[in-house]
């Protein structure tokens, strides 16, 4: 390939991720924690504009899944994971080279980052040869690392590295350390005191002992002491500093662009993998979803929340799986049910499974087919804006007015409790017009609702319903299960737990009342 990169096929799609900002539907689909979850720790790579990037091709989504099934031999990872270490570690060194105020210690420093990135550089050509490739991808980065690494450029680092190197290891001095003065001078076979010192107190040596020396800190910064002592050994081996010097002007831009390139892009895999493991150790199955521009049938089986799944894991809660599917002329599911029953849970996996496949990710579920849609839209309940003063049911009119302007037949739309702030006659009017409209738009949604007429406006919508214990409705299994809306919001169940139906008031009312006549 002419563009070796690991995740975009095309180089217009790789500067457009580059700047991609955070979706709007990122917070009412907890994919925000997501994101936050997979980077951390990894903040230096920028990661988070490859994760709100949608890949708008099934092409560019099966580019990715290649290279994640790649990733799964545990000697490349290891490899690749020992090439990023080594590339963080060139980074913080040239980082610190910048600081440096004297010019012998930043060659130096600049001269040890060199050194690493050779190393880092031929650790990654030879994982990657060695390794069987399945992955456009990889493969393109594997005939760039390994051409890179036989170039006469490449070559010609490495032997000034080694020039140089050899050229200080012949750097040999003494100091004469008097009252104010320090005096430097070549070495010429003077005796080692530090060696004849410990000779003389070995004899003197016991068990070992609790130590009592003194941890000092480390500067990195040399004081204007070592920096004349420095510029006086310089003056002594001017050959060898000519040469550490010279180093430093002719490599100065010495980093290769696309090595630098796929060390961040490699990491988009390496962090995904590492935030699933845990979840996957838990017993939480992941898949690639086969995913379609065109076909609205899609489904998936044992699907979560995956940012939910994240705490719930953590806190060694159980997480409840769900399944889903739409066939023939389906297209809006309608999710009914008694509230805490995760009808939200299940929206929000909605749009994660969506989201999540349209990056070229494994998804959360056993198995998954998909649309890959053109946009994403979410309407979530927001609480009432007091400086408003249109009101809440206007804010919620504008914004899905706005959304069915905006979708086309490629999109996907996730409603939440829409329309609660007005009354159920006209929640009912409004919200089957909008799905009217959202059936004629032809597009895939989830509208999770507390209007059951909504699941039955034609062989478009499909009812699901959250399930609740069966003989103890008080009690949820957060399941979402496909059957008819029952109407049922199990308050008289729970009202009956707690003692608080109208027949048990009135027999407490009755009762107190007796007890007050009989006193």
């Amino acid at each position: 390939m002419s563009f070796p990169s690991v995740l975009f096929i095309r180089p217009d799609d790789q500067s457009a991720a580059g700047r991609a900002p955070e979706p709007d539907y990122f917070p009412d689909l907890n994919l925000d924690q997501v994101v936050a979850s997979i980077t951390a720790g990894r903040e230096e790579y920028d990661l988070a504009p490859f994760f709100h990037a949608r890949l708008s091709s099934v092409e560019a989504v099966e580019y990715r899944h290649e290279v994640f099934g790649d990733l799964e031999d545990a000697a490349l990872s290891a490899g690749i994971d020992e090439f990023a270490a080594q590339m963080r570690d060139m980074r913080r060194r040239l980082g610190q080279a910048g600081k440096l105020r004297h010019r012998h210690q930043r060659a130096s420093w600049f001269l040890d980052a060199a050194e690493i990135y050779s190393d880092a550089v031929a650790v990654l050509a030879r994982t990657l040869e060695e390794r069987r490739l399945v992955s456009r991808g990889l493969r393109s980065i594997r005939d760039h690392a390994v051409g890179y690494a036989r170039s006469g450029e490449f070559e010609t680092l490495r032997a000034d590295i080694r020039r140089v190197r050899e050229a200080l290891a012949s750097v040999r001095c003494c100091l004469k350390i008097t009252d104010g003065s320090v005096t430097v001078t070549r070495y010429e076979g003077e005796a080692d005191y530090g060696a004849e010192v410990l000779a003389a107190f070995e004899k003197f040596k016991q068990a070992e002992t609790k130590s009592y020396r003194v941890a000092y800190h480390d500067y990195v910064d040399m004081n204007h002491v070592e920096e004349a002592i420095l510029d006086r050994v310089a003056l002594l081996y001017p050959e060898a500093f000519a040469t550490l010097d010279t180093f430093y002007e002719r490599h100065r831009t010495y980093p290769d662009r696309t090595v630098e390139v796929f060390d961040r892009e490699v990491q988009f895999y390496l962090a995904y993998r590492t935030f699933i493991a845990g979840l996957a150790a838990a017993g939480l199955p992941f898949c690639h979803p086969e995913v379609s521009r065109a076909a609205k049938r899609i489904g998936g089986r044992e699907i979560f929340d995956v940012a939910l799944a994240g705490k719930l894991v953590k806190e060694r809660t159980q997480v409840i799986t769900n399944d889903f599917h739409l066939d023939g002329p389906e297209r809006v599911i309608v999710v009914t049910g008694p509230n805490q029953g995760g009808k939200t849970t299940f929206a929000r996996t909605f749009g994660q499974l969506h989201h999540l496949a349209a990056l070229g990710c494994p998804v959360p579920g056993r198995q998954a087919r998909l649309s890959l849609c053109d946009q994403l839209f979410t309407h979530f309940e927001r609480g009432e804006n007091l400086a408003d003063l249109s009101g809440k049911l206007h804010d919620d009119l504008v914004r899905v007015h706005d959304i069915l302007e905006r979708a086309t037949d490629a999109s996907i739309v996730i409603m939440n409790e829409v329309f609660t702030s007005t009354t159920l006659h006209d929640a009912v009017t409004l919200g089957t017009r909008v799905l009217e409209k959202i059936i004629a738009l032809d597009l895939l949604c989830v509208c999770v609702t507390f209007v059951d007429e909504f699941a039955a406006l034609g062989p478009s919508t499909v009812s699901m319903v959250a399930a609740a214990v069966p003989g103890n409705p008080a009690l949820r299994t957060y399941r979402i299960v496909r059957r008819p809306a029952d109407g049922l919001s199990y308050a008289m169940a729970i009202a009956d737990k707690y003692g608080i139906t109208y027949d048990r008031l009135i027999e407490r009312i009755n009762a107190r009342a007796e007890g007050r006549l009989a006193s």
